[in-house]
Formats: C-alpha cells, sequence, structure tokens
C-alpha cells in the first residue's frame, strides 16, 4: 500500500472514530436544529457570509466522508437557514464537492484492487459506463432509493471521468435537493402546534414522499422509448 494510501485510510479511520466517539451524529438531526434555531438565525443575521462559509465546510467534509444521516439533516438545516434560492445553491456545490471527493477517495483506494480482482467480471460493466456512464449515474442520481455514499463509492471504481462525475452528479441531485431544501424552508416557519398542520408544510412533506416514485415514472417512461422505436 503507497504513503497516499494510508494517508488517506488514516484519515478516514480517524474521522469515523471522532464522529462516533464524540457521539457527533446528534448535531445533525432535526432536534439539535430546532433547540439552536433561533442562536442560528441570530448568528446568520449577524455573520451571513461566515455563515454560508462555515455551512459549506461542514457539509463538505459530512458528505466526503459519507457520514450517516449527516446530508439529509444539513439539507433541510440549510433550507430553514438560508432559504430556498441560496440554500439550494449551498447544498447543490456542497453535496457534489463532497460526493466527488469520496469518489476519488474510492478511486485511490480501491479501484486498482478490484479491478485487477474482479477486472474479466468487471469488463462489460467498464464498456457500459465508458459508453453511456453520464446517462446511467444521472438515472441513478435522479432517484434517492439509491443510497448517496454507494453511489460515490461505485462509481470511483469505474472509468468515468472526474469531470463527468461532477457535472453529471450535480445535474442529477438538483431536483431532489430542491425538494428538501423547500421542506427545510418550511420547517424554519414551525412555531407552534398549529403550525404543523399548515397547508405549505403538508404539501412540501407529501411532494418529499413522492419524489422517487414521480421520478420512477419519468424514468420508466424513457425506458420504454426505445422499445416502442424498435
Amino acid at each position: 500500500m503507497t504513503t497516499k494510501k494510508i494517508i488517506i485510510l488514516g484519515l478516514i479511520l480517524t474521522v469515523f472514530a471522532a464522529f462516533y466517539l464524540f457521539d457527533l451524529g446528534q448535531y445533525f438531526n432535526l432536534d439539535y436544529f430546532n433547540a439552536q434555531k433561533q442562536a442560528l438565525f441570530d448568528y446568520y443575521a449577524a455573520n451571513p457570509v461566515r455563515t454560508c462559509l462555515i455551512y459549506l465546510t461542514i457539509y463538505i467534509l459530512a458528505a466526503g466522508f459519507s457520514l450517516p444521516g449527516a446530508g439529509s439533516g444539513l439539507t433541510l438545516a440549510g433550507g430553514a437557514i438560508f432559504g430556498f434560492w441560496l440554500g439550494t445553491l449551498l447544498v447543490s456545490f456542497a453535496s457534489t464537492i463532497g460526493a466527488t471527493i469520496a469518489f476519488l477517495m474510492s478511486r485511490t483506494l480501491l479501484r486498482d484492487w478490484v479491478q485487477a480482482r474482479f477486472g474479466g467480471y468487471l469488463e462489460a460493466i467498464n464498456k457500459g459506463v465508458e459508453e453511456d456512464g453520464a446517462f446511467y449515474l444521472f438515472s441513478i442520481r435522479l432517484i434517492p432509493a439509491f443510497p448517496y455514499f454507494l453511489v460515490n463509492m461505485l462509481m470511483g471504481l469505474t472509468p468515468i471521468k472526474t469531470g463527468v462525475f461532477f457535472v453529471v452528479s450535480q445535474l442529477g441531485m438538483l431536483a431532489g435537493t430542491m425538494v428538501y431544501v423547500n421542506a427545510g424552508v418550511q420547517l424554519a416557519n414551525i412555531d407552534s402546534i398549529s403550525s404543523v398542520f399548515s397547508p405549505s408544510l403538508i404539501a412540501s412533506f407529501a411532494l418529499l414522499a413522492a419524489f422517487p416514485f414521480i421520478v420512477k415514472a419519468i424514468m420508466g417512461r424513457f425506458a420504454k422509448v426505445p422499445e416502442a422505436e424498435q
């Protein structure tokens, strides 16, 4: 194992050890956000640029190291703190940069070993990725059912180019990002029990729940087009 791989592996293990040892996951859930909501709003009002930079840094690190449960919590918090448009912009770039970091770490640590050991089995997959990798990645990015970290790791084992991975990931995740950010915007408006049952909040979470099924239906229609043309 090269020095670069040892350093990356050591860094990953250190981050995960700290995450579980210091129970950092508690800072990414909605209970923590609700408890600190007003303080976060006040800090953002006094330090808008600094807050954006801190948020970007935390999100990129959480996504890059695939910390469990961090992505959804941070996305909802981003919508609540920054609003829909700025929240979408920050989350879109932070999640894509983080995904690319995870992609590159997987490629550096595992690709050579996997290709050497299973190259014969992966030959067809590699060829398919080389020919249609962008569309394939775009398709699975649209469907939230595919675990975020798993897509990053597996795509790192393929021949897809880093630039293509970045651009297609950002485009593919944009719709889902907007749905989650919008849900976060609605969460920021909850200040009483009656607010929980507001039409806008109910509609937002209904869209959040329905999104995977909507995407599946759309992708199914696209898949039938070639068949109809044959």
